[in-house]
């Protein structure tokens, strides 16, 4: 299931406006990917426990609607020259991404709700390969998880029984790519860790 995907959605709020500044300061520091991640994911991480309604939200009320078919991607800033995007996706009960890695770093922030999360690991003999499962994450508001490819082959799921929203920022332009999925996997998978 791949997400439905809305670029642009309405105005930034000044919570977000605030973020974005935060993150382009780190991001144009020009540090490896692992420690760009790591450096975003402490200046969303305070951003996480503000109010979602409250007069310091985050996100519009425009990026918070959800779709009944599958998760929703409001893109809600790329950077102009495609350093960085920061996206709010938003997940219905049950909604969730296929297995998956990405096109760059990546740090994902549970803004409401609770996300899970299965991790793989790729193992591969030349001939054949497959995904076995490395770790089970439970994620509820307020967590923030921090990547860079490779090693950011995972499953995203709303497991909990309201709508879920994660704001995630990545070193690319989400808004010109449509997705920040690099390669969805259709291995075989099995749950030995």
């Amino acid at each position: 299931m791949t997400a439905s995907v809305t670029v642009g959605s309405d105005r930034l709020t000044e919570r977000m406006n605030a973020l974005i500044g935060e993150i382009r300061a780190v991001v144009d520091r020009g540090l490896p990917p692992e420690l760009t991640a790591y450096l975003v994911g402490e200046r969303l991480a305070p951003h996480l426990s503000a109010d979602p309604d409250g007069p310091d939200a985050l996100l519009t009320p425009a990026q918070c609607e959800a779709d009944p078919t599958r998760y929703r991607q409001h893109v809600v800033h790329a950077e102009e020259d495609g350093s960085f995007s920061v996206v709010a996706l938003v997940w219905l009960p049950g909604q969730q991404t296929p297995i998956h890695d990405h096109v760059s770093w990546c740090v994902a922030g549970v803004h409401r709700g609770q996300e899970s999360e299965i991790r793989y690991r790729l193992i591969s003999d030349g001939r054949t390969a497959r995904l076995v499962e490395t770790e089970h994450v439970a994620g509820p508001a307020g967590t923030v998880a921090a990547f860079a490819p490779p090693g950011d082959i995972h499953l995203v799921r709303n497991a909990c029984s309201t709508t879920a929203i994660s704001i995630h920022v990545y070193g690319a332009d989400v808004s010109r790519l449509g997705t920040s999925i690099r390669r969805v996997y259709r291995l075989p998978a099995d749950g030995q860790r």
